[in-house]
């Protein structure tokens, strides 16, 4: 940053600029909102019905016995014999999301959405007032209880800016409210893991250890270009600034890979069922490229075993092609050595546009985007599956849309895929397949 954009972000007075709002135990909490049987108990949420699968969000009831987001199911059964165990819906999780931010609306604008359960909003004139702020906040709070259900809660933080809004929300959980005014700041922040703080994974953790930092208060003692050479880039800078609530923002980060995973029912843990289903992945992760205009350069197979995982990368010309992708699945599928099966997966990285894309000028690639756009088109107009490639016939209607935290919405492969009935509350829950 410029000596001048220093001395000007200085002079900031700080005010109460942003309130973030995260709910609490989000797809746990839309469960019990639409089932009054789960209400008061202990829920947890999973992808597959199977011990070997994990727990993807859990009640406050059932985290009280130790049963987190990534517990194994067979574990949660044994912190918490009581615990009601749902398949996930990711469907009716995006229907409630809509709902909510049409119930925020009516209280402020919302700024951004930032995933399926988290959003901001920007305070100005008035409403920047620490007793404003909060009535804002209260009232965000009853909107949600009283127009969608008293099963939604959520953590609300209020901060000068994004960064310190969205730590205020973790700081009370659940049902929270957080300002964190400018006089409050560095003191309100110390002492805390470097893990609670957006931005800080395990390894970036492990990296600012090596550098004498082991929690906020180390943090918070560095100087900016302390901070620089600590994170091993100029977000060291823009960090320490942060954490006095000058009003930056973290640059955006471009979309690196996309991938799909799915753990295997039992009737899948054989040699060909990883064979269908991973062809399955391939036509879903493909139609997926296509469909936000981008192009894979390198792609990863892999199959988790209980025993043995195979696990394979190659690098390939730029290409969304369903085809050629298939291909080499099946010349990599000679060298598999897994054994015991239970989950498997393909990831698509090195991602860039058309524009990206340089052509061969001694290998001649079948032009297929028309055959793949047909494709797409198809299934579109008549439904998911209208058209597929041989080889999935068996698996086509494994491996479902999940809904990831950081997601808003469901792809869909056809028409009416991931479409909820335009109902609320008390929706029967479908057959599991």
């Amino acid at each position: 940053m410029a000596e001048s954009d220093l001395s000007e972000i200085l002079k900031d007075p700080r005010p109460l600029r942003i309130l973030y709002l995260d709910l609490n135990a989000y797809f746990a909490s839309v469960e019990q909102a639409e089932d009054p049987r789960l209400r008061g108990v202990p829920v947890g949420v999973c992808p597959v019905m199977a011990d070997s699968s994990f727990i993807i969000a859990a009640s406050y009831e059932a985290k009280r016995f130790g049963v987190k987001t990534g517990t194994q199911i067979g574990e949660a059964r044994r912190l918490c014999p009581e615990i009601k165990l749902v398949p996930a819906q990711p469907g009716l999780y995006t229907h409630y999301h809509r709902k909510v931010l049409e119930v925020a609306e009516q209280v402020l604008p919302i700024e951004k959405v930032c995933s399926i359960d988290e959003m901001r909003f920007r305070l100005i004139g008035s409403e920047q007032t620490p007793e404003n702020a909060q009535g804002l906040a209260q009232r965000m709070k009853a909107a949600l209880r009283d127009d969608l259900s008293p099963c939604l809660t959520c953590s609300i933080g209020i901060a000068p800016n994004s960064f310190l809004a969205k730590l205020g929300t973790d700081l009370q959980k659940p049902d929270g409210l957080v300002i964190l005014r400018a006089e409050d700041l560095p003191g309100r922040i110390q002492g805390l893991a470097l893990t609670e703080f957006a931005g800080i994974n395990r390894k970036m953790e492990s990296r600012l250890k090596a550098a004498g930092i082991f929690n906020s208060t180390d943090l918070l003692a560095r100087t900016p270009a302390e901070l620089r050479a600590a994170f091993g880039s100029v977000i060291g800078d823009r960090w320490w600034y942060l954490l006095r609530g000058y009003d930056l923002e973290l640059p955006e980060t471009s979309r690196k890979s996309l991938g799909h995973s799915h753990v295997l029912p039992p009737e899948f843990r054989t040699d060909q069922g990883c064979r269908e289903v991973l062809l399955r992945l391939i036509g879903k992760a493909t139609a997926r490229l296509r469909a936000n205009d981008l192009y894979a350069q390198s792609i990863s197979f892999s199959v988790k075993g209980f025993s043995r995982t195979w696990h394979h990368q190659q690098r390939m010309p730029a290409t969304h092609d369903t085809v050629v992708i298939q291909g080499l699945f099946l010349d990599a599928w000679e060298q598999r050595d897994f054994e015991k099966p239970r989950a498997v997966s393909i990831t698509f990285s090195e991602l860039c546009g058309a524009e990206a894309i340089q052509p061969s000028l001694f290998e001649e690639i079948p032009d297929r985007e028309e055959f793949n756009a047909a494709l797409d088109n198809l299934n579109q107009k008549f439904g998911k599956n209208t058209v597929y490639l041989a080889g999935m016939q068996r698996a086509k209607d494994t491996a479902k849309e999940k809904i990831a935290f950081h997601k808003t919405d469901l792809f869909s492969e056809g028409r009416d895929d991931n479409q909820w009935p335009d109902t609320f509350r008390g929706i029967p829950r479908p057959p599991e397949d």
